[in-house]
């Protein structure tokens, strides 16, 4: 073999060697990536389905879905489903939404499920999923989940408490004589459940209270009318009226108001003078966190069922001002206040 020949082979041995190494360096980089989670891949190996009872666009639940992509995204691959029942009422269309989620459920296979509000639990968790491998997370339901039989096995989550009592020892610190109310919301089940709880408050603050469920504005402002001769007025939910007009409810109200109004939910304020508000935010966050815990290998067991334990004060100035109402200074200023 001469001298030139001898070179070549030498560089040829040399490049295939560089090229092998450059190979096994980049086989390399891709295992690091691949354990140290940086592949897209990697990080979304786990999957959350939360399902919402209700609907995009209905304030309460875009609060949850707020607070629960603020804590899951990127952590997981969340999918979620609406069951859309807030506007849907009819148990044969709550039935058939159910018997969809389980469907995907079973195909998608989720490692864990979060739920959002009654209806999932009564049509979903209840029926199909009582003590199931899948664990599942609620947030939403309305004052106790003892009407579904919670916990499971694979069940843990959060109910929704509204403070009703800071609400109306407020009101009777500013109208010391009052001794009748009206409660006025949307004709559903949820409003039901809201109106059984005042009752029950009020009676045992003697006060006397009324009540109108509405299925249309129409009938909402009737309600509102005739809601003038009680001395203070509770302002429930209006999901569930179709044909809510907000600017036109809003300047109505302000050519009738007398009475102070009241309310727990913070969407209602632009028709209400006071309110003492739940956080859908706080639900949505708590969830995604226990569901978070789970897949790390925390027993759902460990997860007890607890409370929301946040509320923020607001106050309507406009509709104060034309009702001719006047609030303390120090309530005012710490209070979120309604553009």
């Amino acid at each position: 073999m001469n001298e030139l020949s001898l070179d070549t082979l030498k560089a040829s041995i040399s490049g295939h060697r560089a090229s092998r190494f450059r190979l096994l360096v980049q086989r390399l980089c891709a295992i690091l990536l691949i354990a140290g989670g940086l592949y897209p891949q990697s990080s979304l190996a786990q999957k959350c389905l939360y399902i919402s009872s209700y609907h995009q666009g209905y304030a309460w639940s875009d609060g949850v879905e707020r607070g629960l992509r603020s804590l899951l995204e990127g952590k997981c691959e969340l999918k979620q489903f609406d069951m859309d029942t807030k506007r849907n009422k009819s148990p044969e269309y709550k039935k058939e939404k159910g018997l969809e989620a389980k469907q995907l459920i079973e195909s998608w296979k989720p490692d864990i499920v979060i739920t959002a509000d009654d209806n999932a639990a009564k049509y979903i968790i209840q029926p199909y999923f009582k003590n199931h491998d899948i664990p599942f997370v609620f947030c939403g339901i309305n004052w106790t989940a003892d009407e579904y039989g919670f916990p499971y096995d694979n069940v843990t989550g959060m109910v929704e408490v509204a403070p009703i009592y800071p609400l109306l020892r407020k009101v009777q610190e500013l109208i010391p004589t009052a001794k009748s109310a009206i409660y006025i919301g949307a004709n559903t089940l949820t409003e039901e459940k809201n109106l059984a709880r005042f009752q029950n408050a009020t009676g045992k603050m003697q006060i006397s209270l009324d009540s109108a469920l509405s299925n249309t504005a129409a009938d909402w402002l009737d309600a509102y009318r005739r809601a003038q001769q009680y001395d203070f007025i509770i302002i429930g939910s209006n999901s569930g009226i179709p044909d809510w007009d907000e600017a036109y409810i809003v300047e109505t109200i302000k050519t009738i108001s007398k009475k102070l109004s009241v309310t727990n939910h913070n969407w209602m304020m632009p028709y209400t003078m006071l309110g003492f508000t739940k956080v859908p935010e706080e639900q949505g966050e708590w969830a995604a966190q226990a569901a978070l815990s789970i897949l790390d290998g925390v027993d759902i067991s460990q997860i007890a069922i607890v409370p929301n334990r946040k509320w923020d004060i607001w106050t309507n100035q406009s509709l104060l001002k034309s009702s001719n109402i006047g609030l303390p200074e120090g309530l005012i200023l710490k209070s979120k206040q309604v553009e």
